[in-house]
């Protein structure tokens, strides 16, 4: 797949809420996922490998009381990258409602996600 194919089957995926089936079709086995410098508390960190990516994502759904809805937008595909804009309604275990935005920046090698790269609003 040309990064274009990855990026669109990246989003209808995501928009689905499967995020660990579109890691196992898309990413590389050595991919990386990167946070942004001084995560909130309570935040997975970055995670190196496909397996330690999937632990990452089911950390992230256990600490998830209700999820109330997000967006996905339609990818911006440059060579080799392409980013995503994602929002979620959601609301954590013991704490209360938020509202989240970020971009996403992904990197494609040889048809596959080799690195994702999240920058978000902390305030």
């Amino acid at each position: 797949m040309n990064t274009e194919a990855v990026a669109k089957r990246l989003v209808e995926l995501c928009r689905k809420g499967e995020y660990e089936l579109a890691q196992q079709e898309l990413y590389a086995q050595d991919a990386v996922s990167i946070e942004m410098p001084g995560v909130p508390a309570g935040a997975m960190g970055d995670a190196k490998g496909l397996e330690a990516i999937y632990e990452k994502g089911r950390q992230f759904a256990a600490r998830v009381e209700t999820m109330h809805g997000g967006t996905v937008s339609d990818p911006l595909v440059t060579g080799n990258w392409f980013s995503v804009a994602m929002s979620m309604d959601v609301t954590f275990k013991g704490r209360s409602r938020e509202q989240m935005s970020e971009i996403c920046v992904y990197h494609v090698r040889d048809g596959k996600v080799v690195s994702e790269q999240f920058f978000y609003d902390m305030g």
